[in-house]
């Protein structure tokens, strides 16, 4: 979720809880207020009562009161009470209707006989006054909240475009673009400051990356020389027949020790340059058709090992790769293949438009299977290999948004590549 609608979500979520609060406060004070004038003018009306009793002595049928506003009724001197306020429900005769009334109930002698006297007033119109005032009240908030939350977010989002602005800049920002990273200098401090350290930041993984660039360039060249030199040089010792047996089978360990080194540094400059991203020639590549030619070029190596091939028919899995990984990636899993396998094993390839599997027959595995695609990680036994291939794999897998995956069961290797989604790594 983005921030912004985040912060929209928790403002509403706040203006929320304030204006209900708000709505009810002022639904308790109106009404209180209306209730205290019904008050006011029961107690007028009960000193009305009063006047006329003390005047004439006496209690009847008044034109002065209303119908239904009064009612006097003698009661036992005992049960007199303090006077009291309370809601009360009266039946109109008319309409046959129950219609809310505010009532005063109070005591008064009239001849020396104890009367308990009701004066009502109707509350009728003093509730529509409250659904009119609360209804007004409502619809003024609600269209108070969506304008202030409409207000919020055109204003939150003009204050945050600069920052999404720099975002988009980010995601179009190449390292291997000469082009420094500019980004629009914004009004807003905060975003200010954050342009200059992103360019800062951009500037140094610039210069870093073609500090590290050059370098694995130079390493490719300066040692592969030098190592290409003494295995000249050491080829020519053994074929020299003025050496000792000891002195040839030291020299050819200088010489096997030297060819290690060659391909441990090709291994390492090669994962160097996946992970600077130095290929650029991205083209759409079967890699069935090309697993099945790196097969038939190792034939000769596998009928030494008697390792019978079985190609399951199905669909081509095409992905883009550049042309020199794609050599890179199906000659380490071949290699991996023949080499962990067991004498007339086999070796089995599947292929669908979105997975490929390359099977092999052989030991389960000494170490854990979660490192397998690990740098430096090899079977015991495996003397030849510096654990670099399947680390080469997975590199290649992860730049290029390839799925990489092992599974063993019963004497059989699986390893599968795969796209992680059907558009990925097609674009």
């Amino acid at each position: 979720m983005k921030l912004l609608s985040q912060t929209n979500r928790i403002y509403l979520a706040f203006s929320l809880v304030i204006y209900l609060l708000t709505a009810v406060a002022f639904y308790q004070i109106i009404r209180f207020l209306i209730y205290d004038e019904v008050e006011s003018r029961l107690n007028v009306e009960k000193r009305d009562f009063e006047a006329y009793v003390r005047s004439h002595n006496a209690w009847s049928s008044s034109p002065y009161f209303v119908e239904n506003k009064i009612e006097v009724m003698p009661v036992p001197a005992q049960t007199a009470r303090p006077e009291a306020f309370t809601d009360t429900l009266i039946r109109n005769r008319y309409d046959d209707e129950l219609i809310p009334f505010r009532q005063l109930t109070f005591y008064a002698p009239i001849r020396g006989v104890m009367h308990r006297v009701e004066i009502r007033k109707s509350l009728i119109q003093t509730y529509r006054l409250i659904e009119v005032i609360t209804i007004t009240m409502v619809l003024f908030l609600g269209l108070l909240l969506l304008g202030t939350f409409w207000f919020q977010s055109r204003l939150s989002g003009r204050l945050w475009l600069p920052f999404y602005d720099t975002l988009s800049r980010l995601k179009r920002f190449d390292l291997r673009s000469s082009t420094p990273l500019y980004l629009q200098p914004s009004a807003i401090t905060e975003f200010s400051e954050l342009n200059e350290v992103m360019q800062k930041m951009a500037g140094k993984m610039q210069q870093d990356y073609r500090s590290l660039k050059e370098f694995t360039e130079n390493a490719s060249h300066e040692m592969q020389t030098p190592l290409a030199l003494i295995n000249a040089r050491v080829e020519q010792l053994i074929q020299s027949e003025q050496l000792t047996k000891t002195q040839t089978n030291w020299i050819e360990s200088i010489y096997q020790a030297s060819r290690r080194m060659s391909r441990l540094n090709q291994g390492l400059l090669l994962l160097a340059k996946i992970e600077n991203g130095q290929f650029d020639d991205v083209q759409h590549v079967d890699l069935t058709a090309e697993l099945i030619q790196r097969l038939a070029d190792m034939e000769e190596v596998l009928l030494h090992k008697q390792i019978v091939v079985k190609i399951i028919p199905g669909d081509a899995f095409k992905v883009r790769l550049p042309p020199s990984l794609a050599d890179s990636l199906l000659t380490n899993l071949v290699s991996n293949a023949i080499r962990h396998n067991r004498q007339k094993g086999y070796i089995q390839v599947r292929s669908s438009g979105n997975q490929l599997s390359l099977s092999n027959t052989g030991p389960a595995l000494t170490s854990d299977p979660a490192t397998l695609f690990d740098r430096f990680k090899k079977e015991a036994g495996s003397h030849d290999s510096f654990g670099l291939g399947l680390a080469i794999v997975k590199q290649i897998c992860d730049t290029y948004h390839l799925g990489l995956s092992y599974h063993y069961l019963q004497e059989v290797h699986t390893i599968y590549v795969g796209l992680l989604s059907p558009d990925t790594n097609m674009r």
